[in-house]
């Protein structure tokens, strides 16, 4: 079993109090001292899973390893992951100047993206950013203009879609052919005749795809493969262009409930790596340098939030809502996506009396602010401290100041000891942006 297989953080464990402990603290402990909600990242965890994927891969020499920040970035945790000898996929000038304060090196950065700006496209040249991920013709063209204006040369990967299906929520696929991200396949030569005719200030290296997120699948991997090689092959007869670069992107999924069993990493390196040396061999190609891109699977596992719980509510002969002090606006994925949650009662870790069956009620003024529905949970009474598994990935990344409440704490716990890594927002923070004008009072 691999880390993105396990439920929680891999130093889980349940003291002489009967309260949950992560990474060595009590997490009522935490709760009291940061508040909640408050975001916890097990450090050991993420490093644990780092090391998986480099040693799952390391039968490959050119596999190179980037981390997807769109998961979660904040400077701390892209300066613990770049120091297990990752790189970075960013997706905005926000990540990308987030990743760059962290101290990464920037000649290991993809700045990736269907719709960046020409602010956003030129921080990432005057960064000296190792690749640009180009997304369409429109892309292409503005990229180029900014090259030519600094007098740079850009290394670029192209955007593909390599028109594969997985079977997973539709708002989270993005590799099938009707997608916002990319070029078809029958755009591809365009493309490149356009680099090589026009665009002298891009450098094309290779091939970028990505085919979804959350995938419990395994064969796509290889089908990934195989169409992104035939093409570099392809390319190379046509335009006697030899590009030595393929970016498979990431999609691992993680075991968000009981009953999710994602594939572990190693049998997803097994099929990758099988695939990439039988297509080697089938079309003659140089093996290219592999760019494989975990984001959820790297910190979704490493991170639970803490709720103190509030209000209860019985409706007759029906459900019975818990409320806490939390909700869509910290993690909105059970609103947007039907996303499934496993929880504890942090206080009474290891009881299993009394247990009732119902359904855990955000704070926030919205019907669909339902974080769990149907859970079952010793006696929840007010003040508990609930925790909710599988935090670390698109909850923090995803969270809003929706009814005006302040973003959450976020704490990275390792051998007993707790650092703050963001700090809660406060009231002051809230409306430090805003404007008050003169004469509306």
């Amino acid at each position: 079993m691999t880390t993105n297989q396990s439920l929680k953080p891999l130093t889980v464990a349940v003291n002489a109090l009967g309260h949950l402990e992560i990474g060595g603290c009590d997490t009522v402990a935490l709760a009291k001292k940061f508040g909640t909600p408050l975001y916890v990242l097990d450090r050991y965890t993420i490093e644990s899973i780092c090391r998986e994927y480099k040693n799952a891969f390391k039968s490959y020499p050119k596999i190179r390893m980037m981390y997807a920040s769109k998961a979660l970035c904040t400077i701390a945790t892209s300066q613990l992951i770049a120091k297990e000898d990752f790189g970075f996929d960013v997706v905005s000038g926000g990540e990308l100047f987030t990743v760059h304060k962290a101290g990464v090196d920037m000649s290991r950065v993809l700045f990736n993206g269907n719709n960046k700006s020409f602010d956003e496209l030129s921080l990432a040249i005057d960064l000296n950013t190792g690749r640009i991920s180009v997304d369409n013709f429109t892309e292409l063209e503005m990229l180029n203009e900014i090259a030519l204006s600094k007098n740079k040369i850009v290394k670029i990967l192209l955007r593909i879609t390599p028109g594969i299906e997985c079977h997973t929520h539709e708002y989270i696929q993005t590799g099938h052919l009707d997608s916002k991200f990319g070029f078809d396949l029958t755009q591809i030569d365009e493309a490149v005749e356009l680099i090589l005719k026009k665009y002298k200030h891009l450098e094309l290296m290779g091939l970028h795809a990505h085919i979804g997120s959350q995938i419990f699948e395994t064969k796509i991997y290889s089908d990934e493969v195989e169409i992104l090689v035939k093409e570099i092959a392809r390319l190379r007869e046509k335009f006697v262009l030899n590009l030595d670069e393929i970016n498979l992107g990431g999609g691992l999924g993680v075991k968000y409930t009981k009953t999710d069993k994602p594939p572990s990493v190693d049998e997803i390196a097994d099929v990758i790596i099988t695939a990439l040396n039988t297509a080697i061999q089938k079309y003659q190609i140089v093996p290219p340098v592999v760019y494989i891109e975990p984001g959820r699977s790297i910190i979704s596992t490493s991170g639970v939030t803490l709720y103190t719980i509030g209000g209860q509510k019985q409706v007759p002969n029906s459900t019975k809502y818990v409320a806490i002090d939390g909700g869509m606006a910290d993690n909105p994925r059970p609103s947007m996506y039907s996303a499934e949650y496993s929880a504890v009662v942090a206080n009474k870790a290891n009881s299993e009396e009394n247990l009732q069956t119902v359904t855990i009620a955000g704070r926030f003024c919205e019907s669909g602010d339902i974080l769990i529905k149907n859970i079952q949970l010793p006696n929840p009474e007010k003040g508990d401290i609930l925790c909710v598994f599988n935090t670390g990935a698109y909850n923090f990344s995803m969270s809003s100041n929706y009814n005006r409440v302040q973003k959450s704490c976020m704490v990275l716990v390792n051998n007993s000891q707790s650092d703050i890594i963001v700090y809660r927002e406060t009231f002051e923070d809230l409306i430090s942006r805003d404007v008050i004008l003169d004469g509306l009072i």
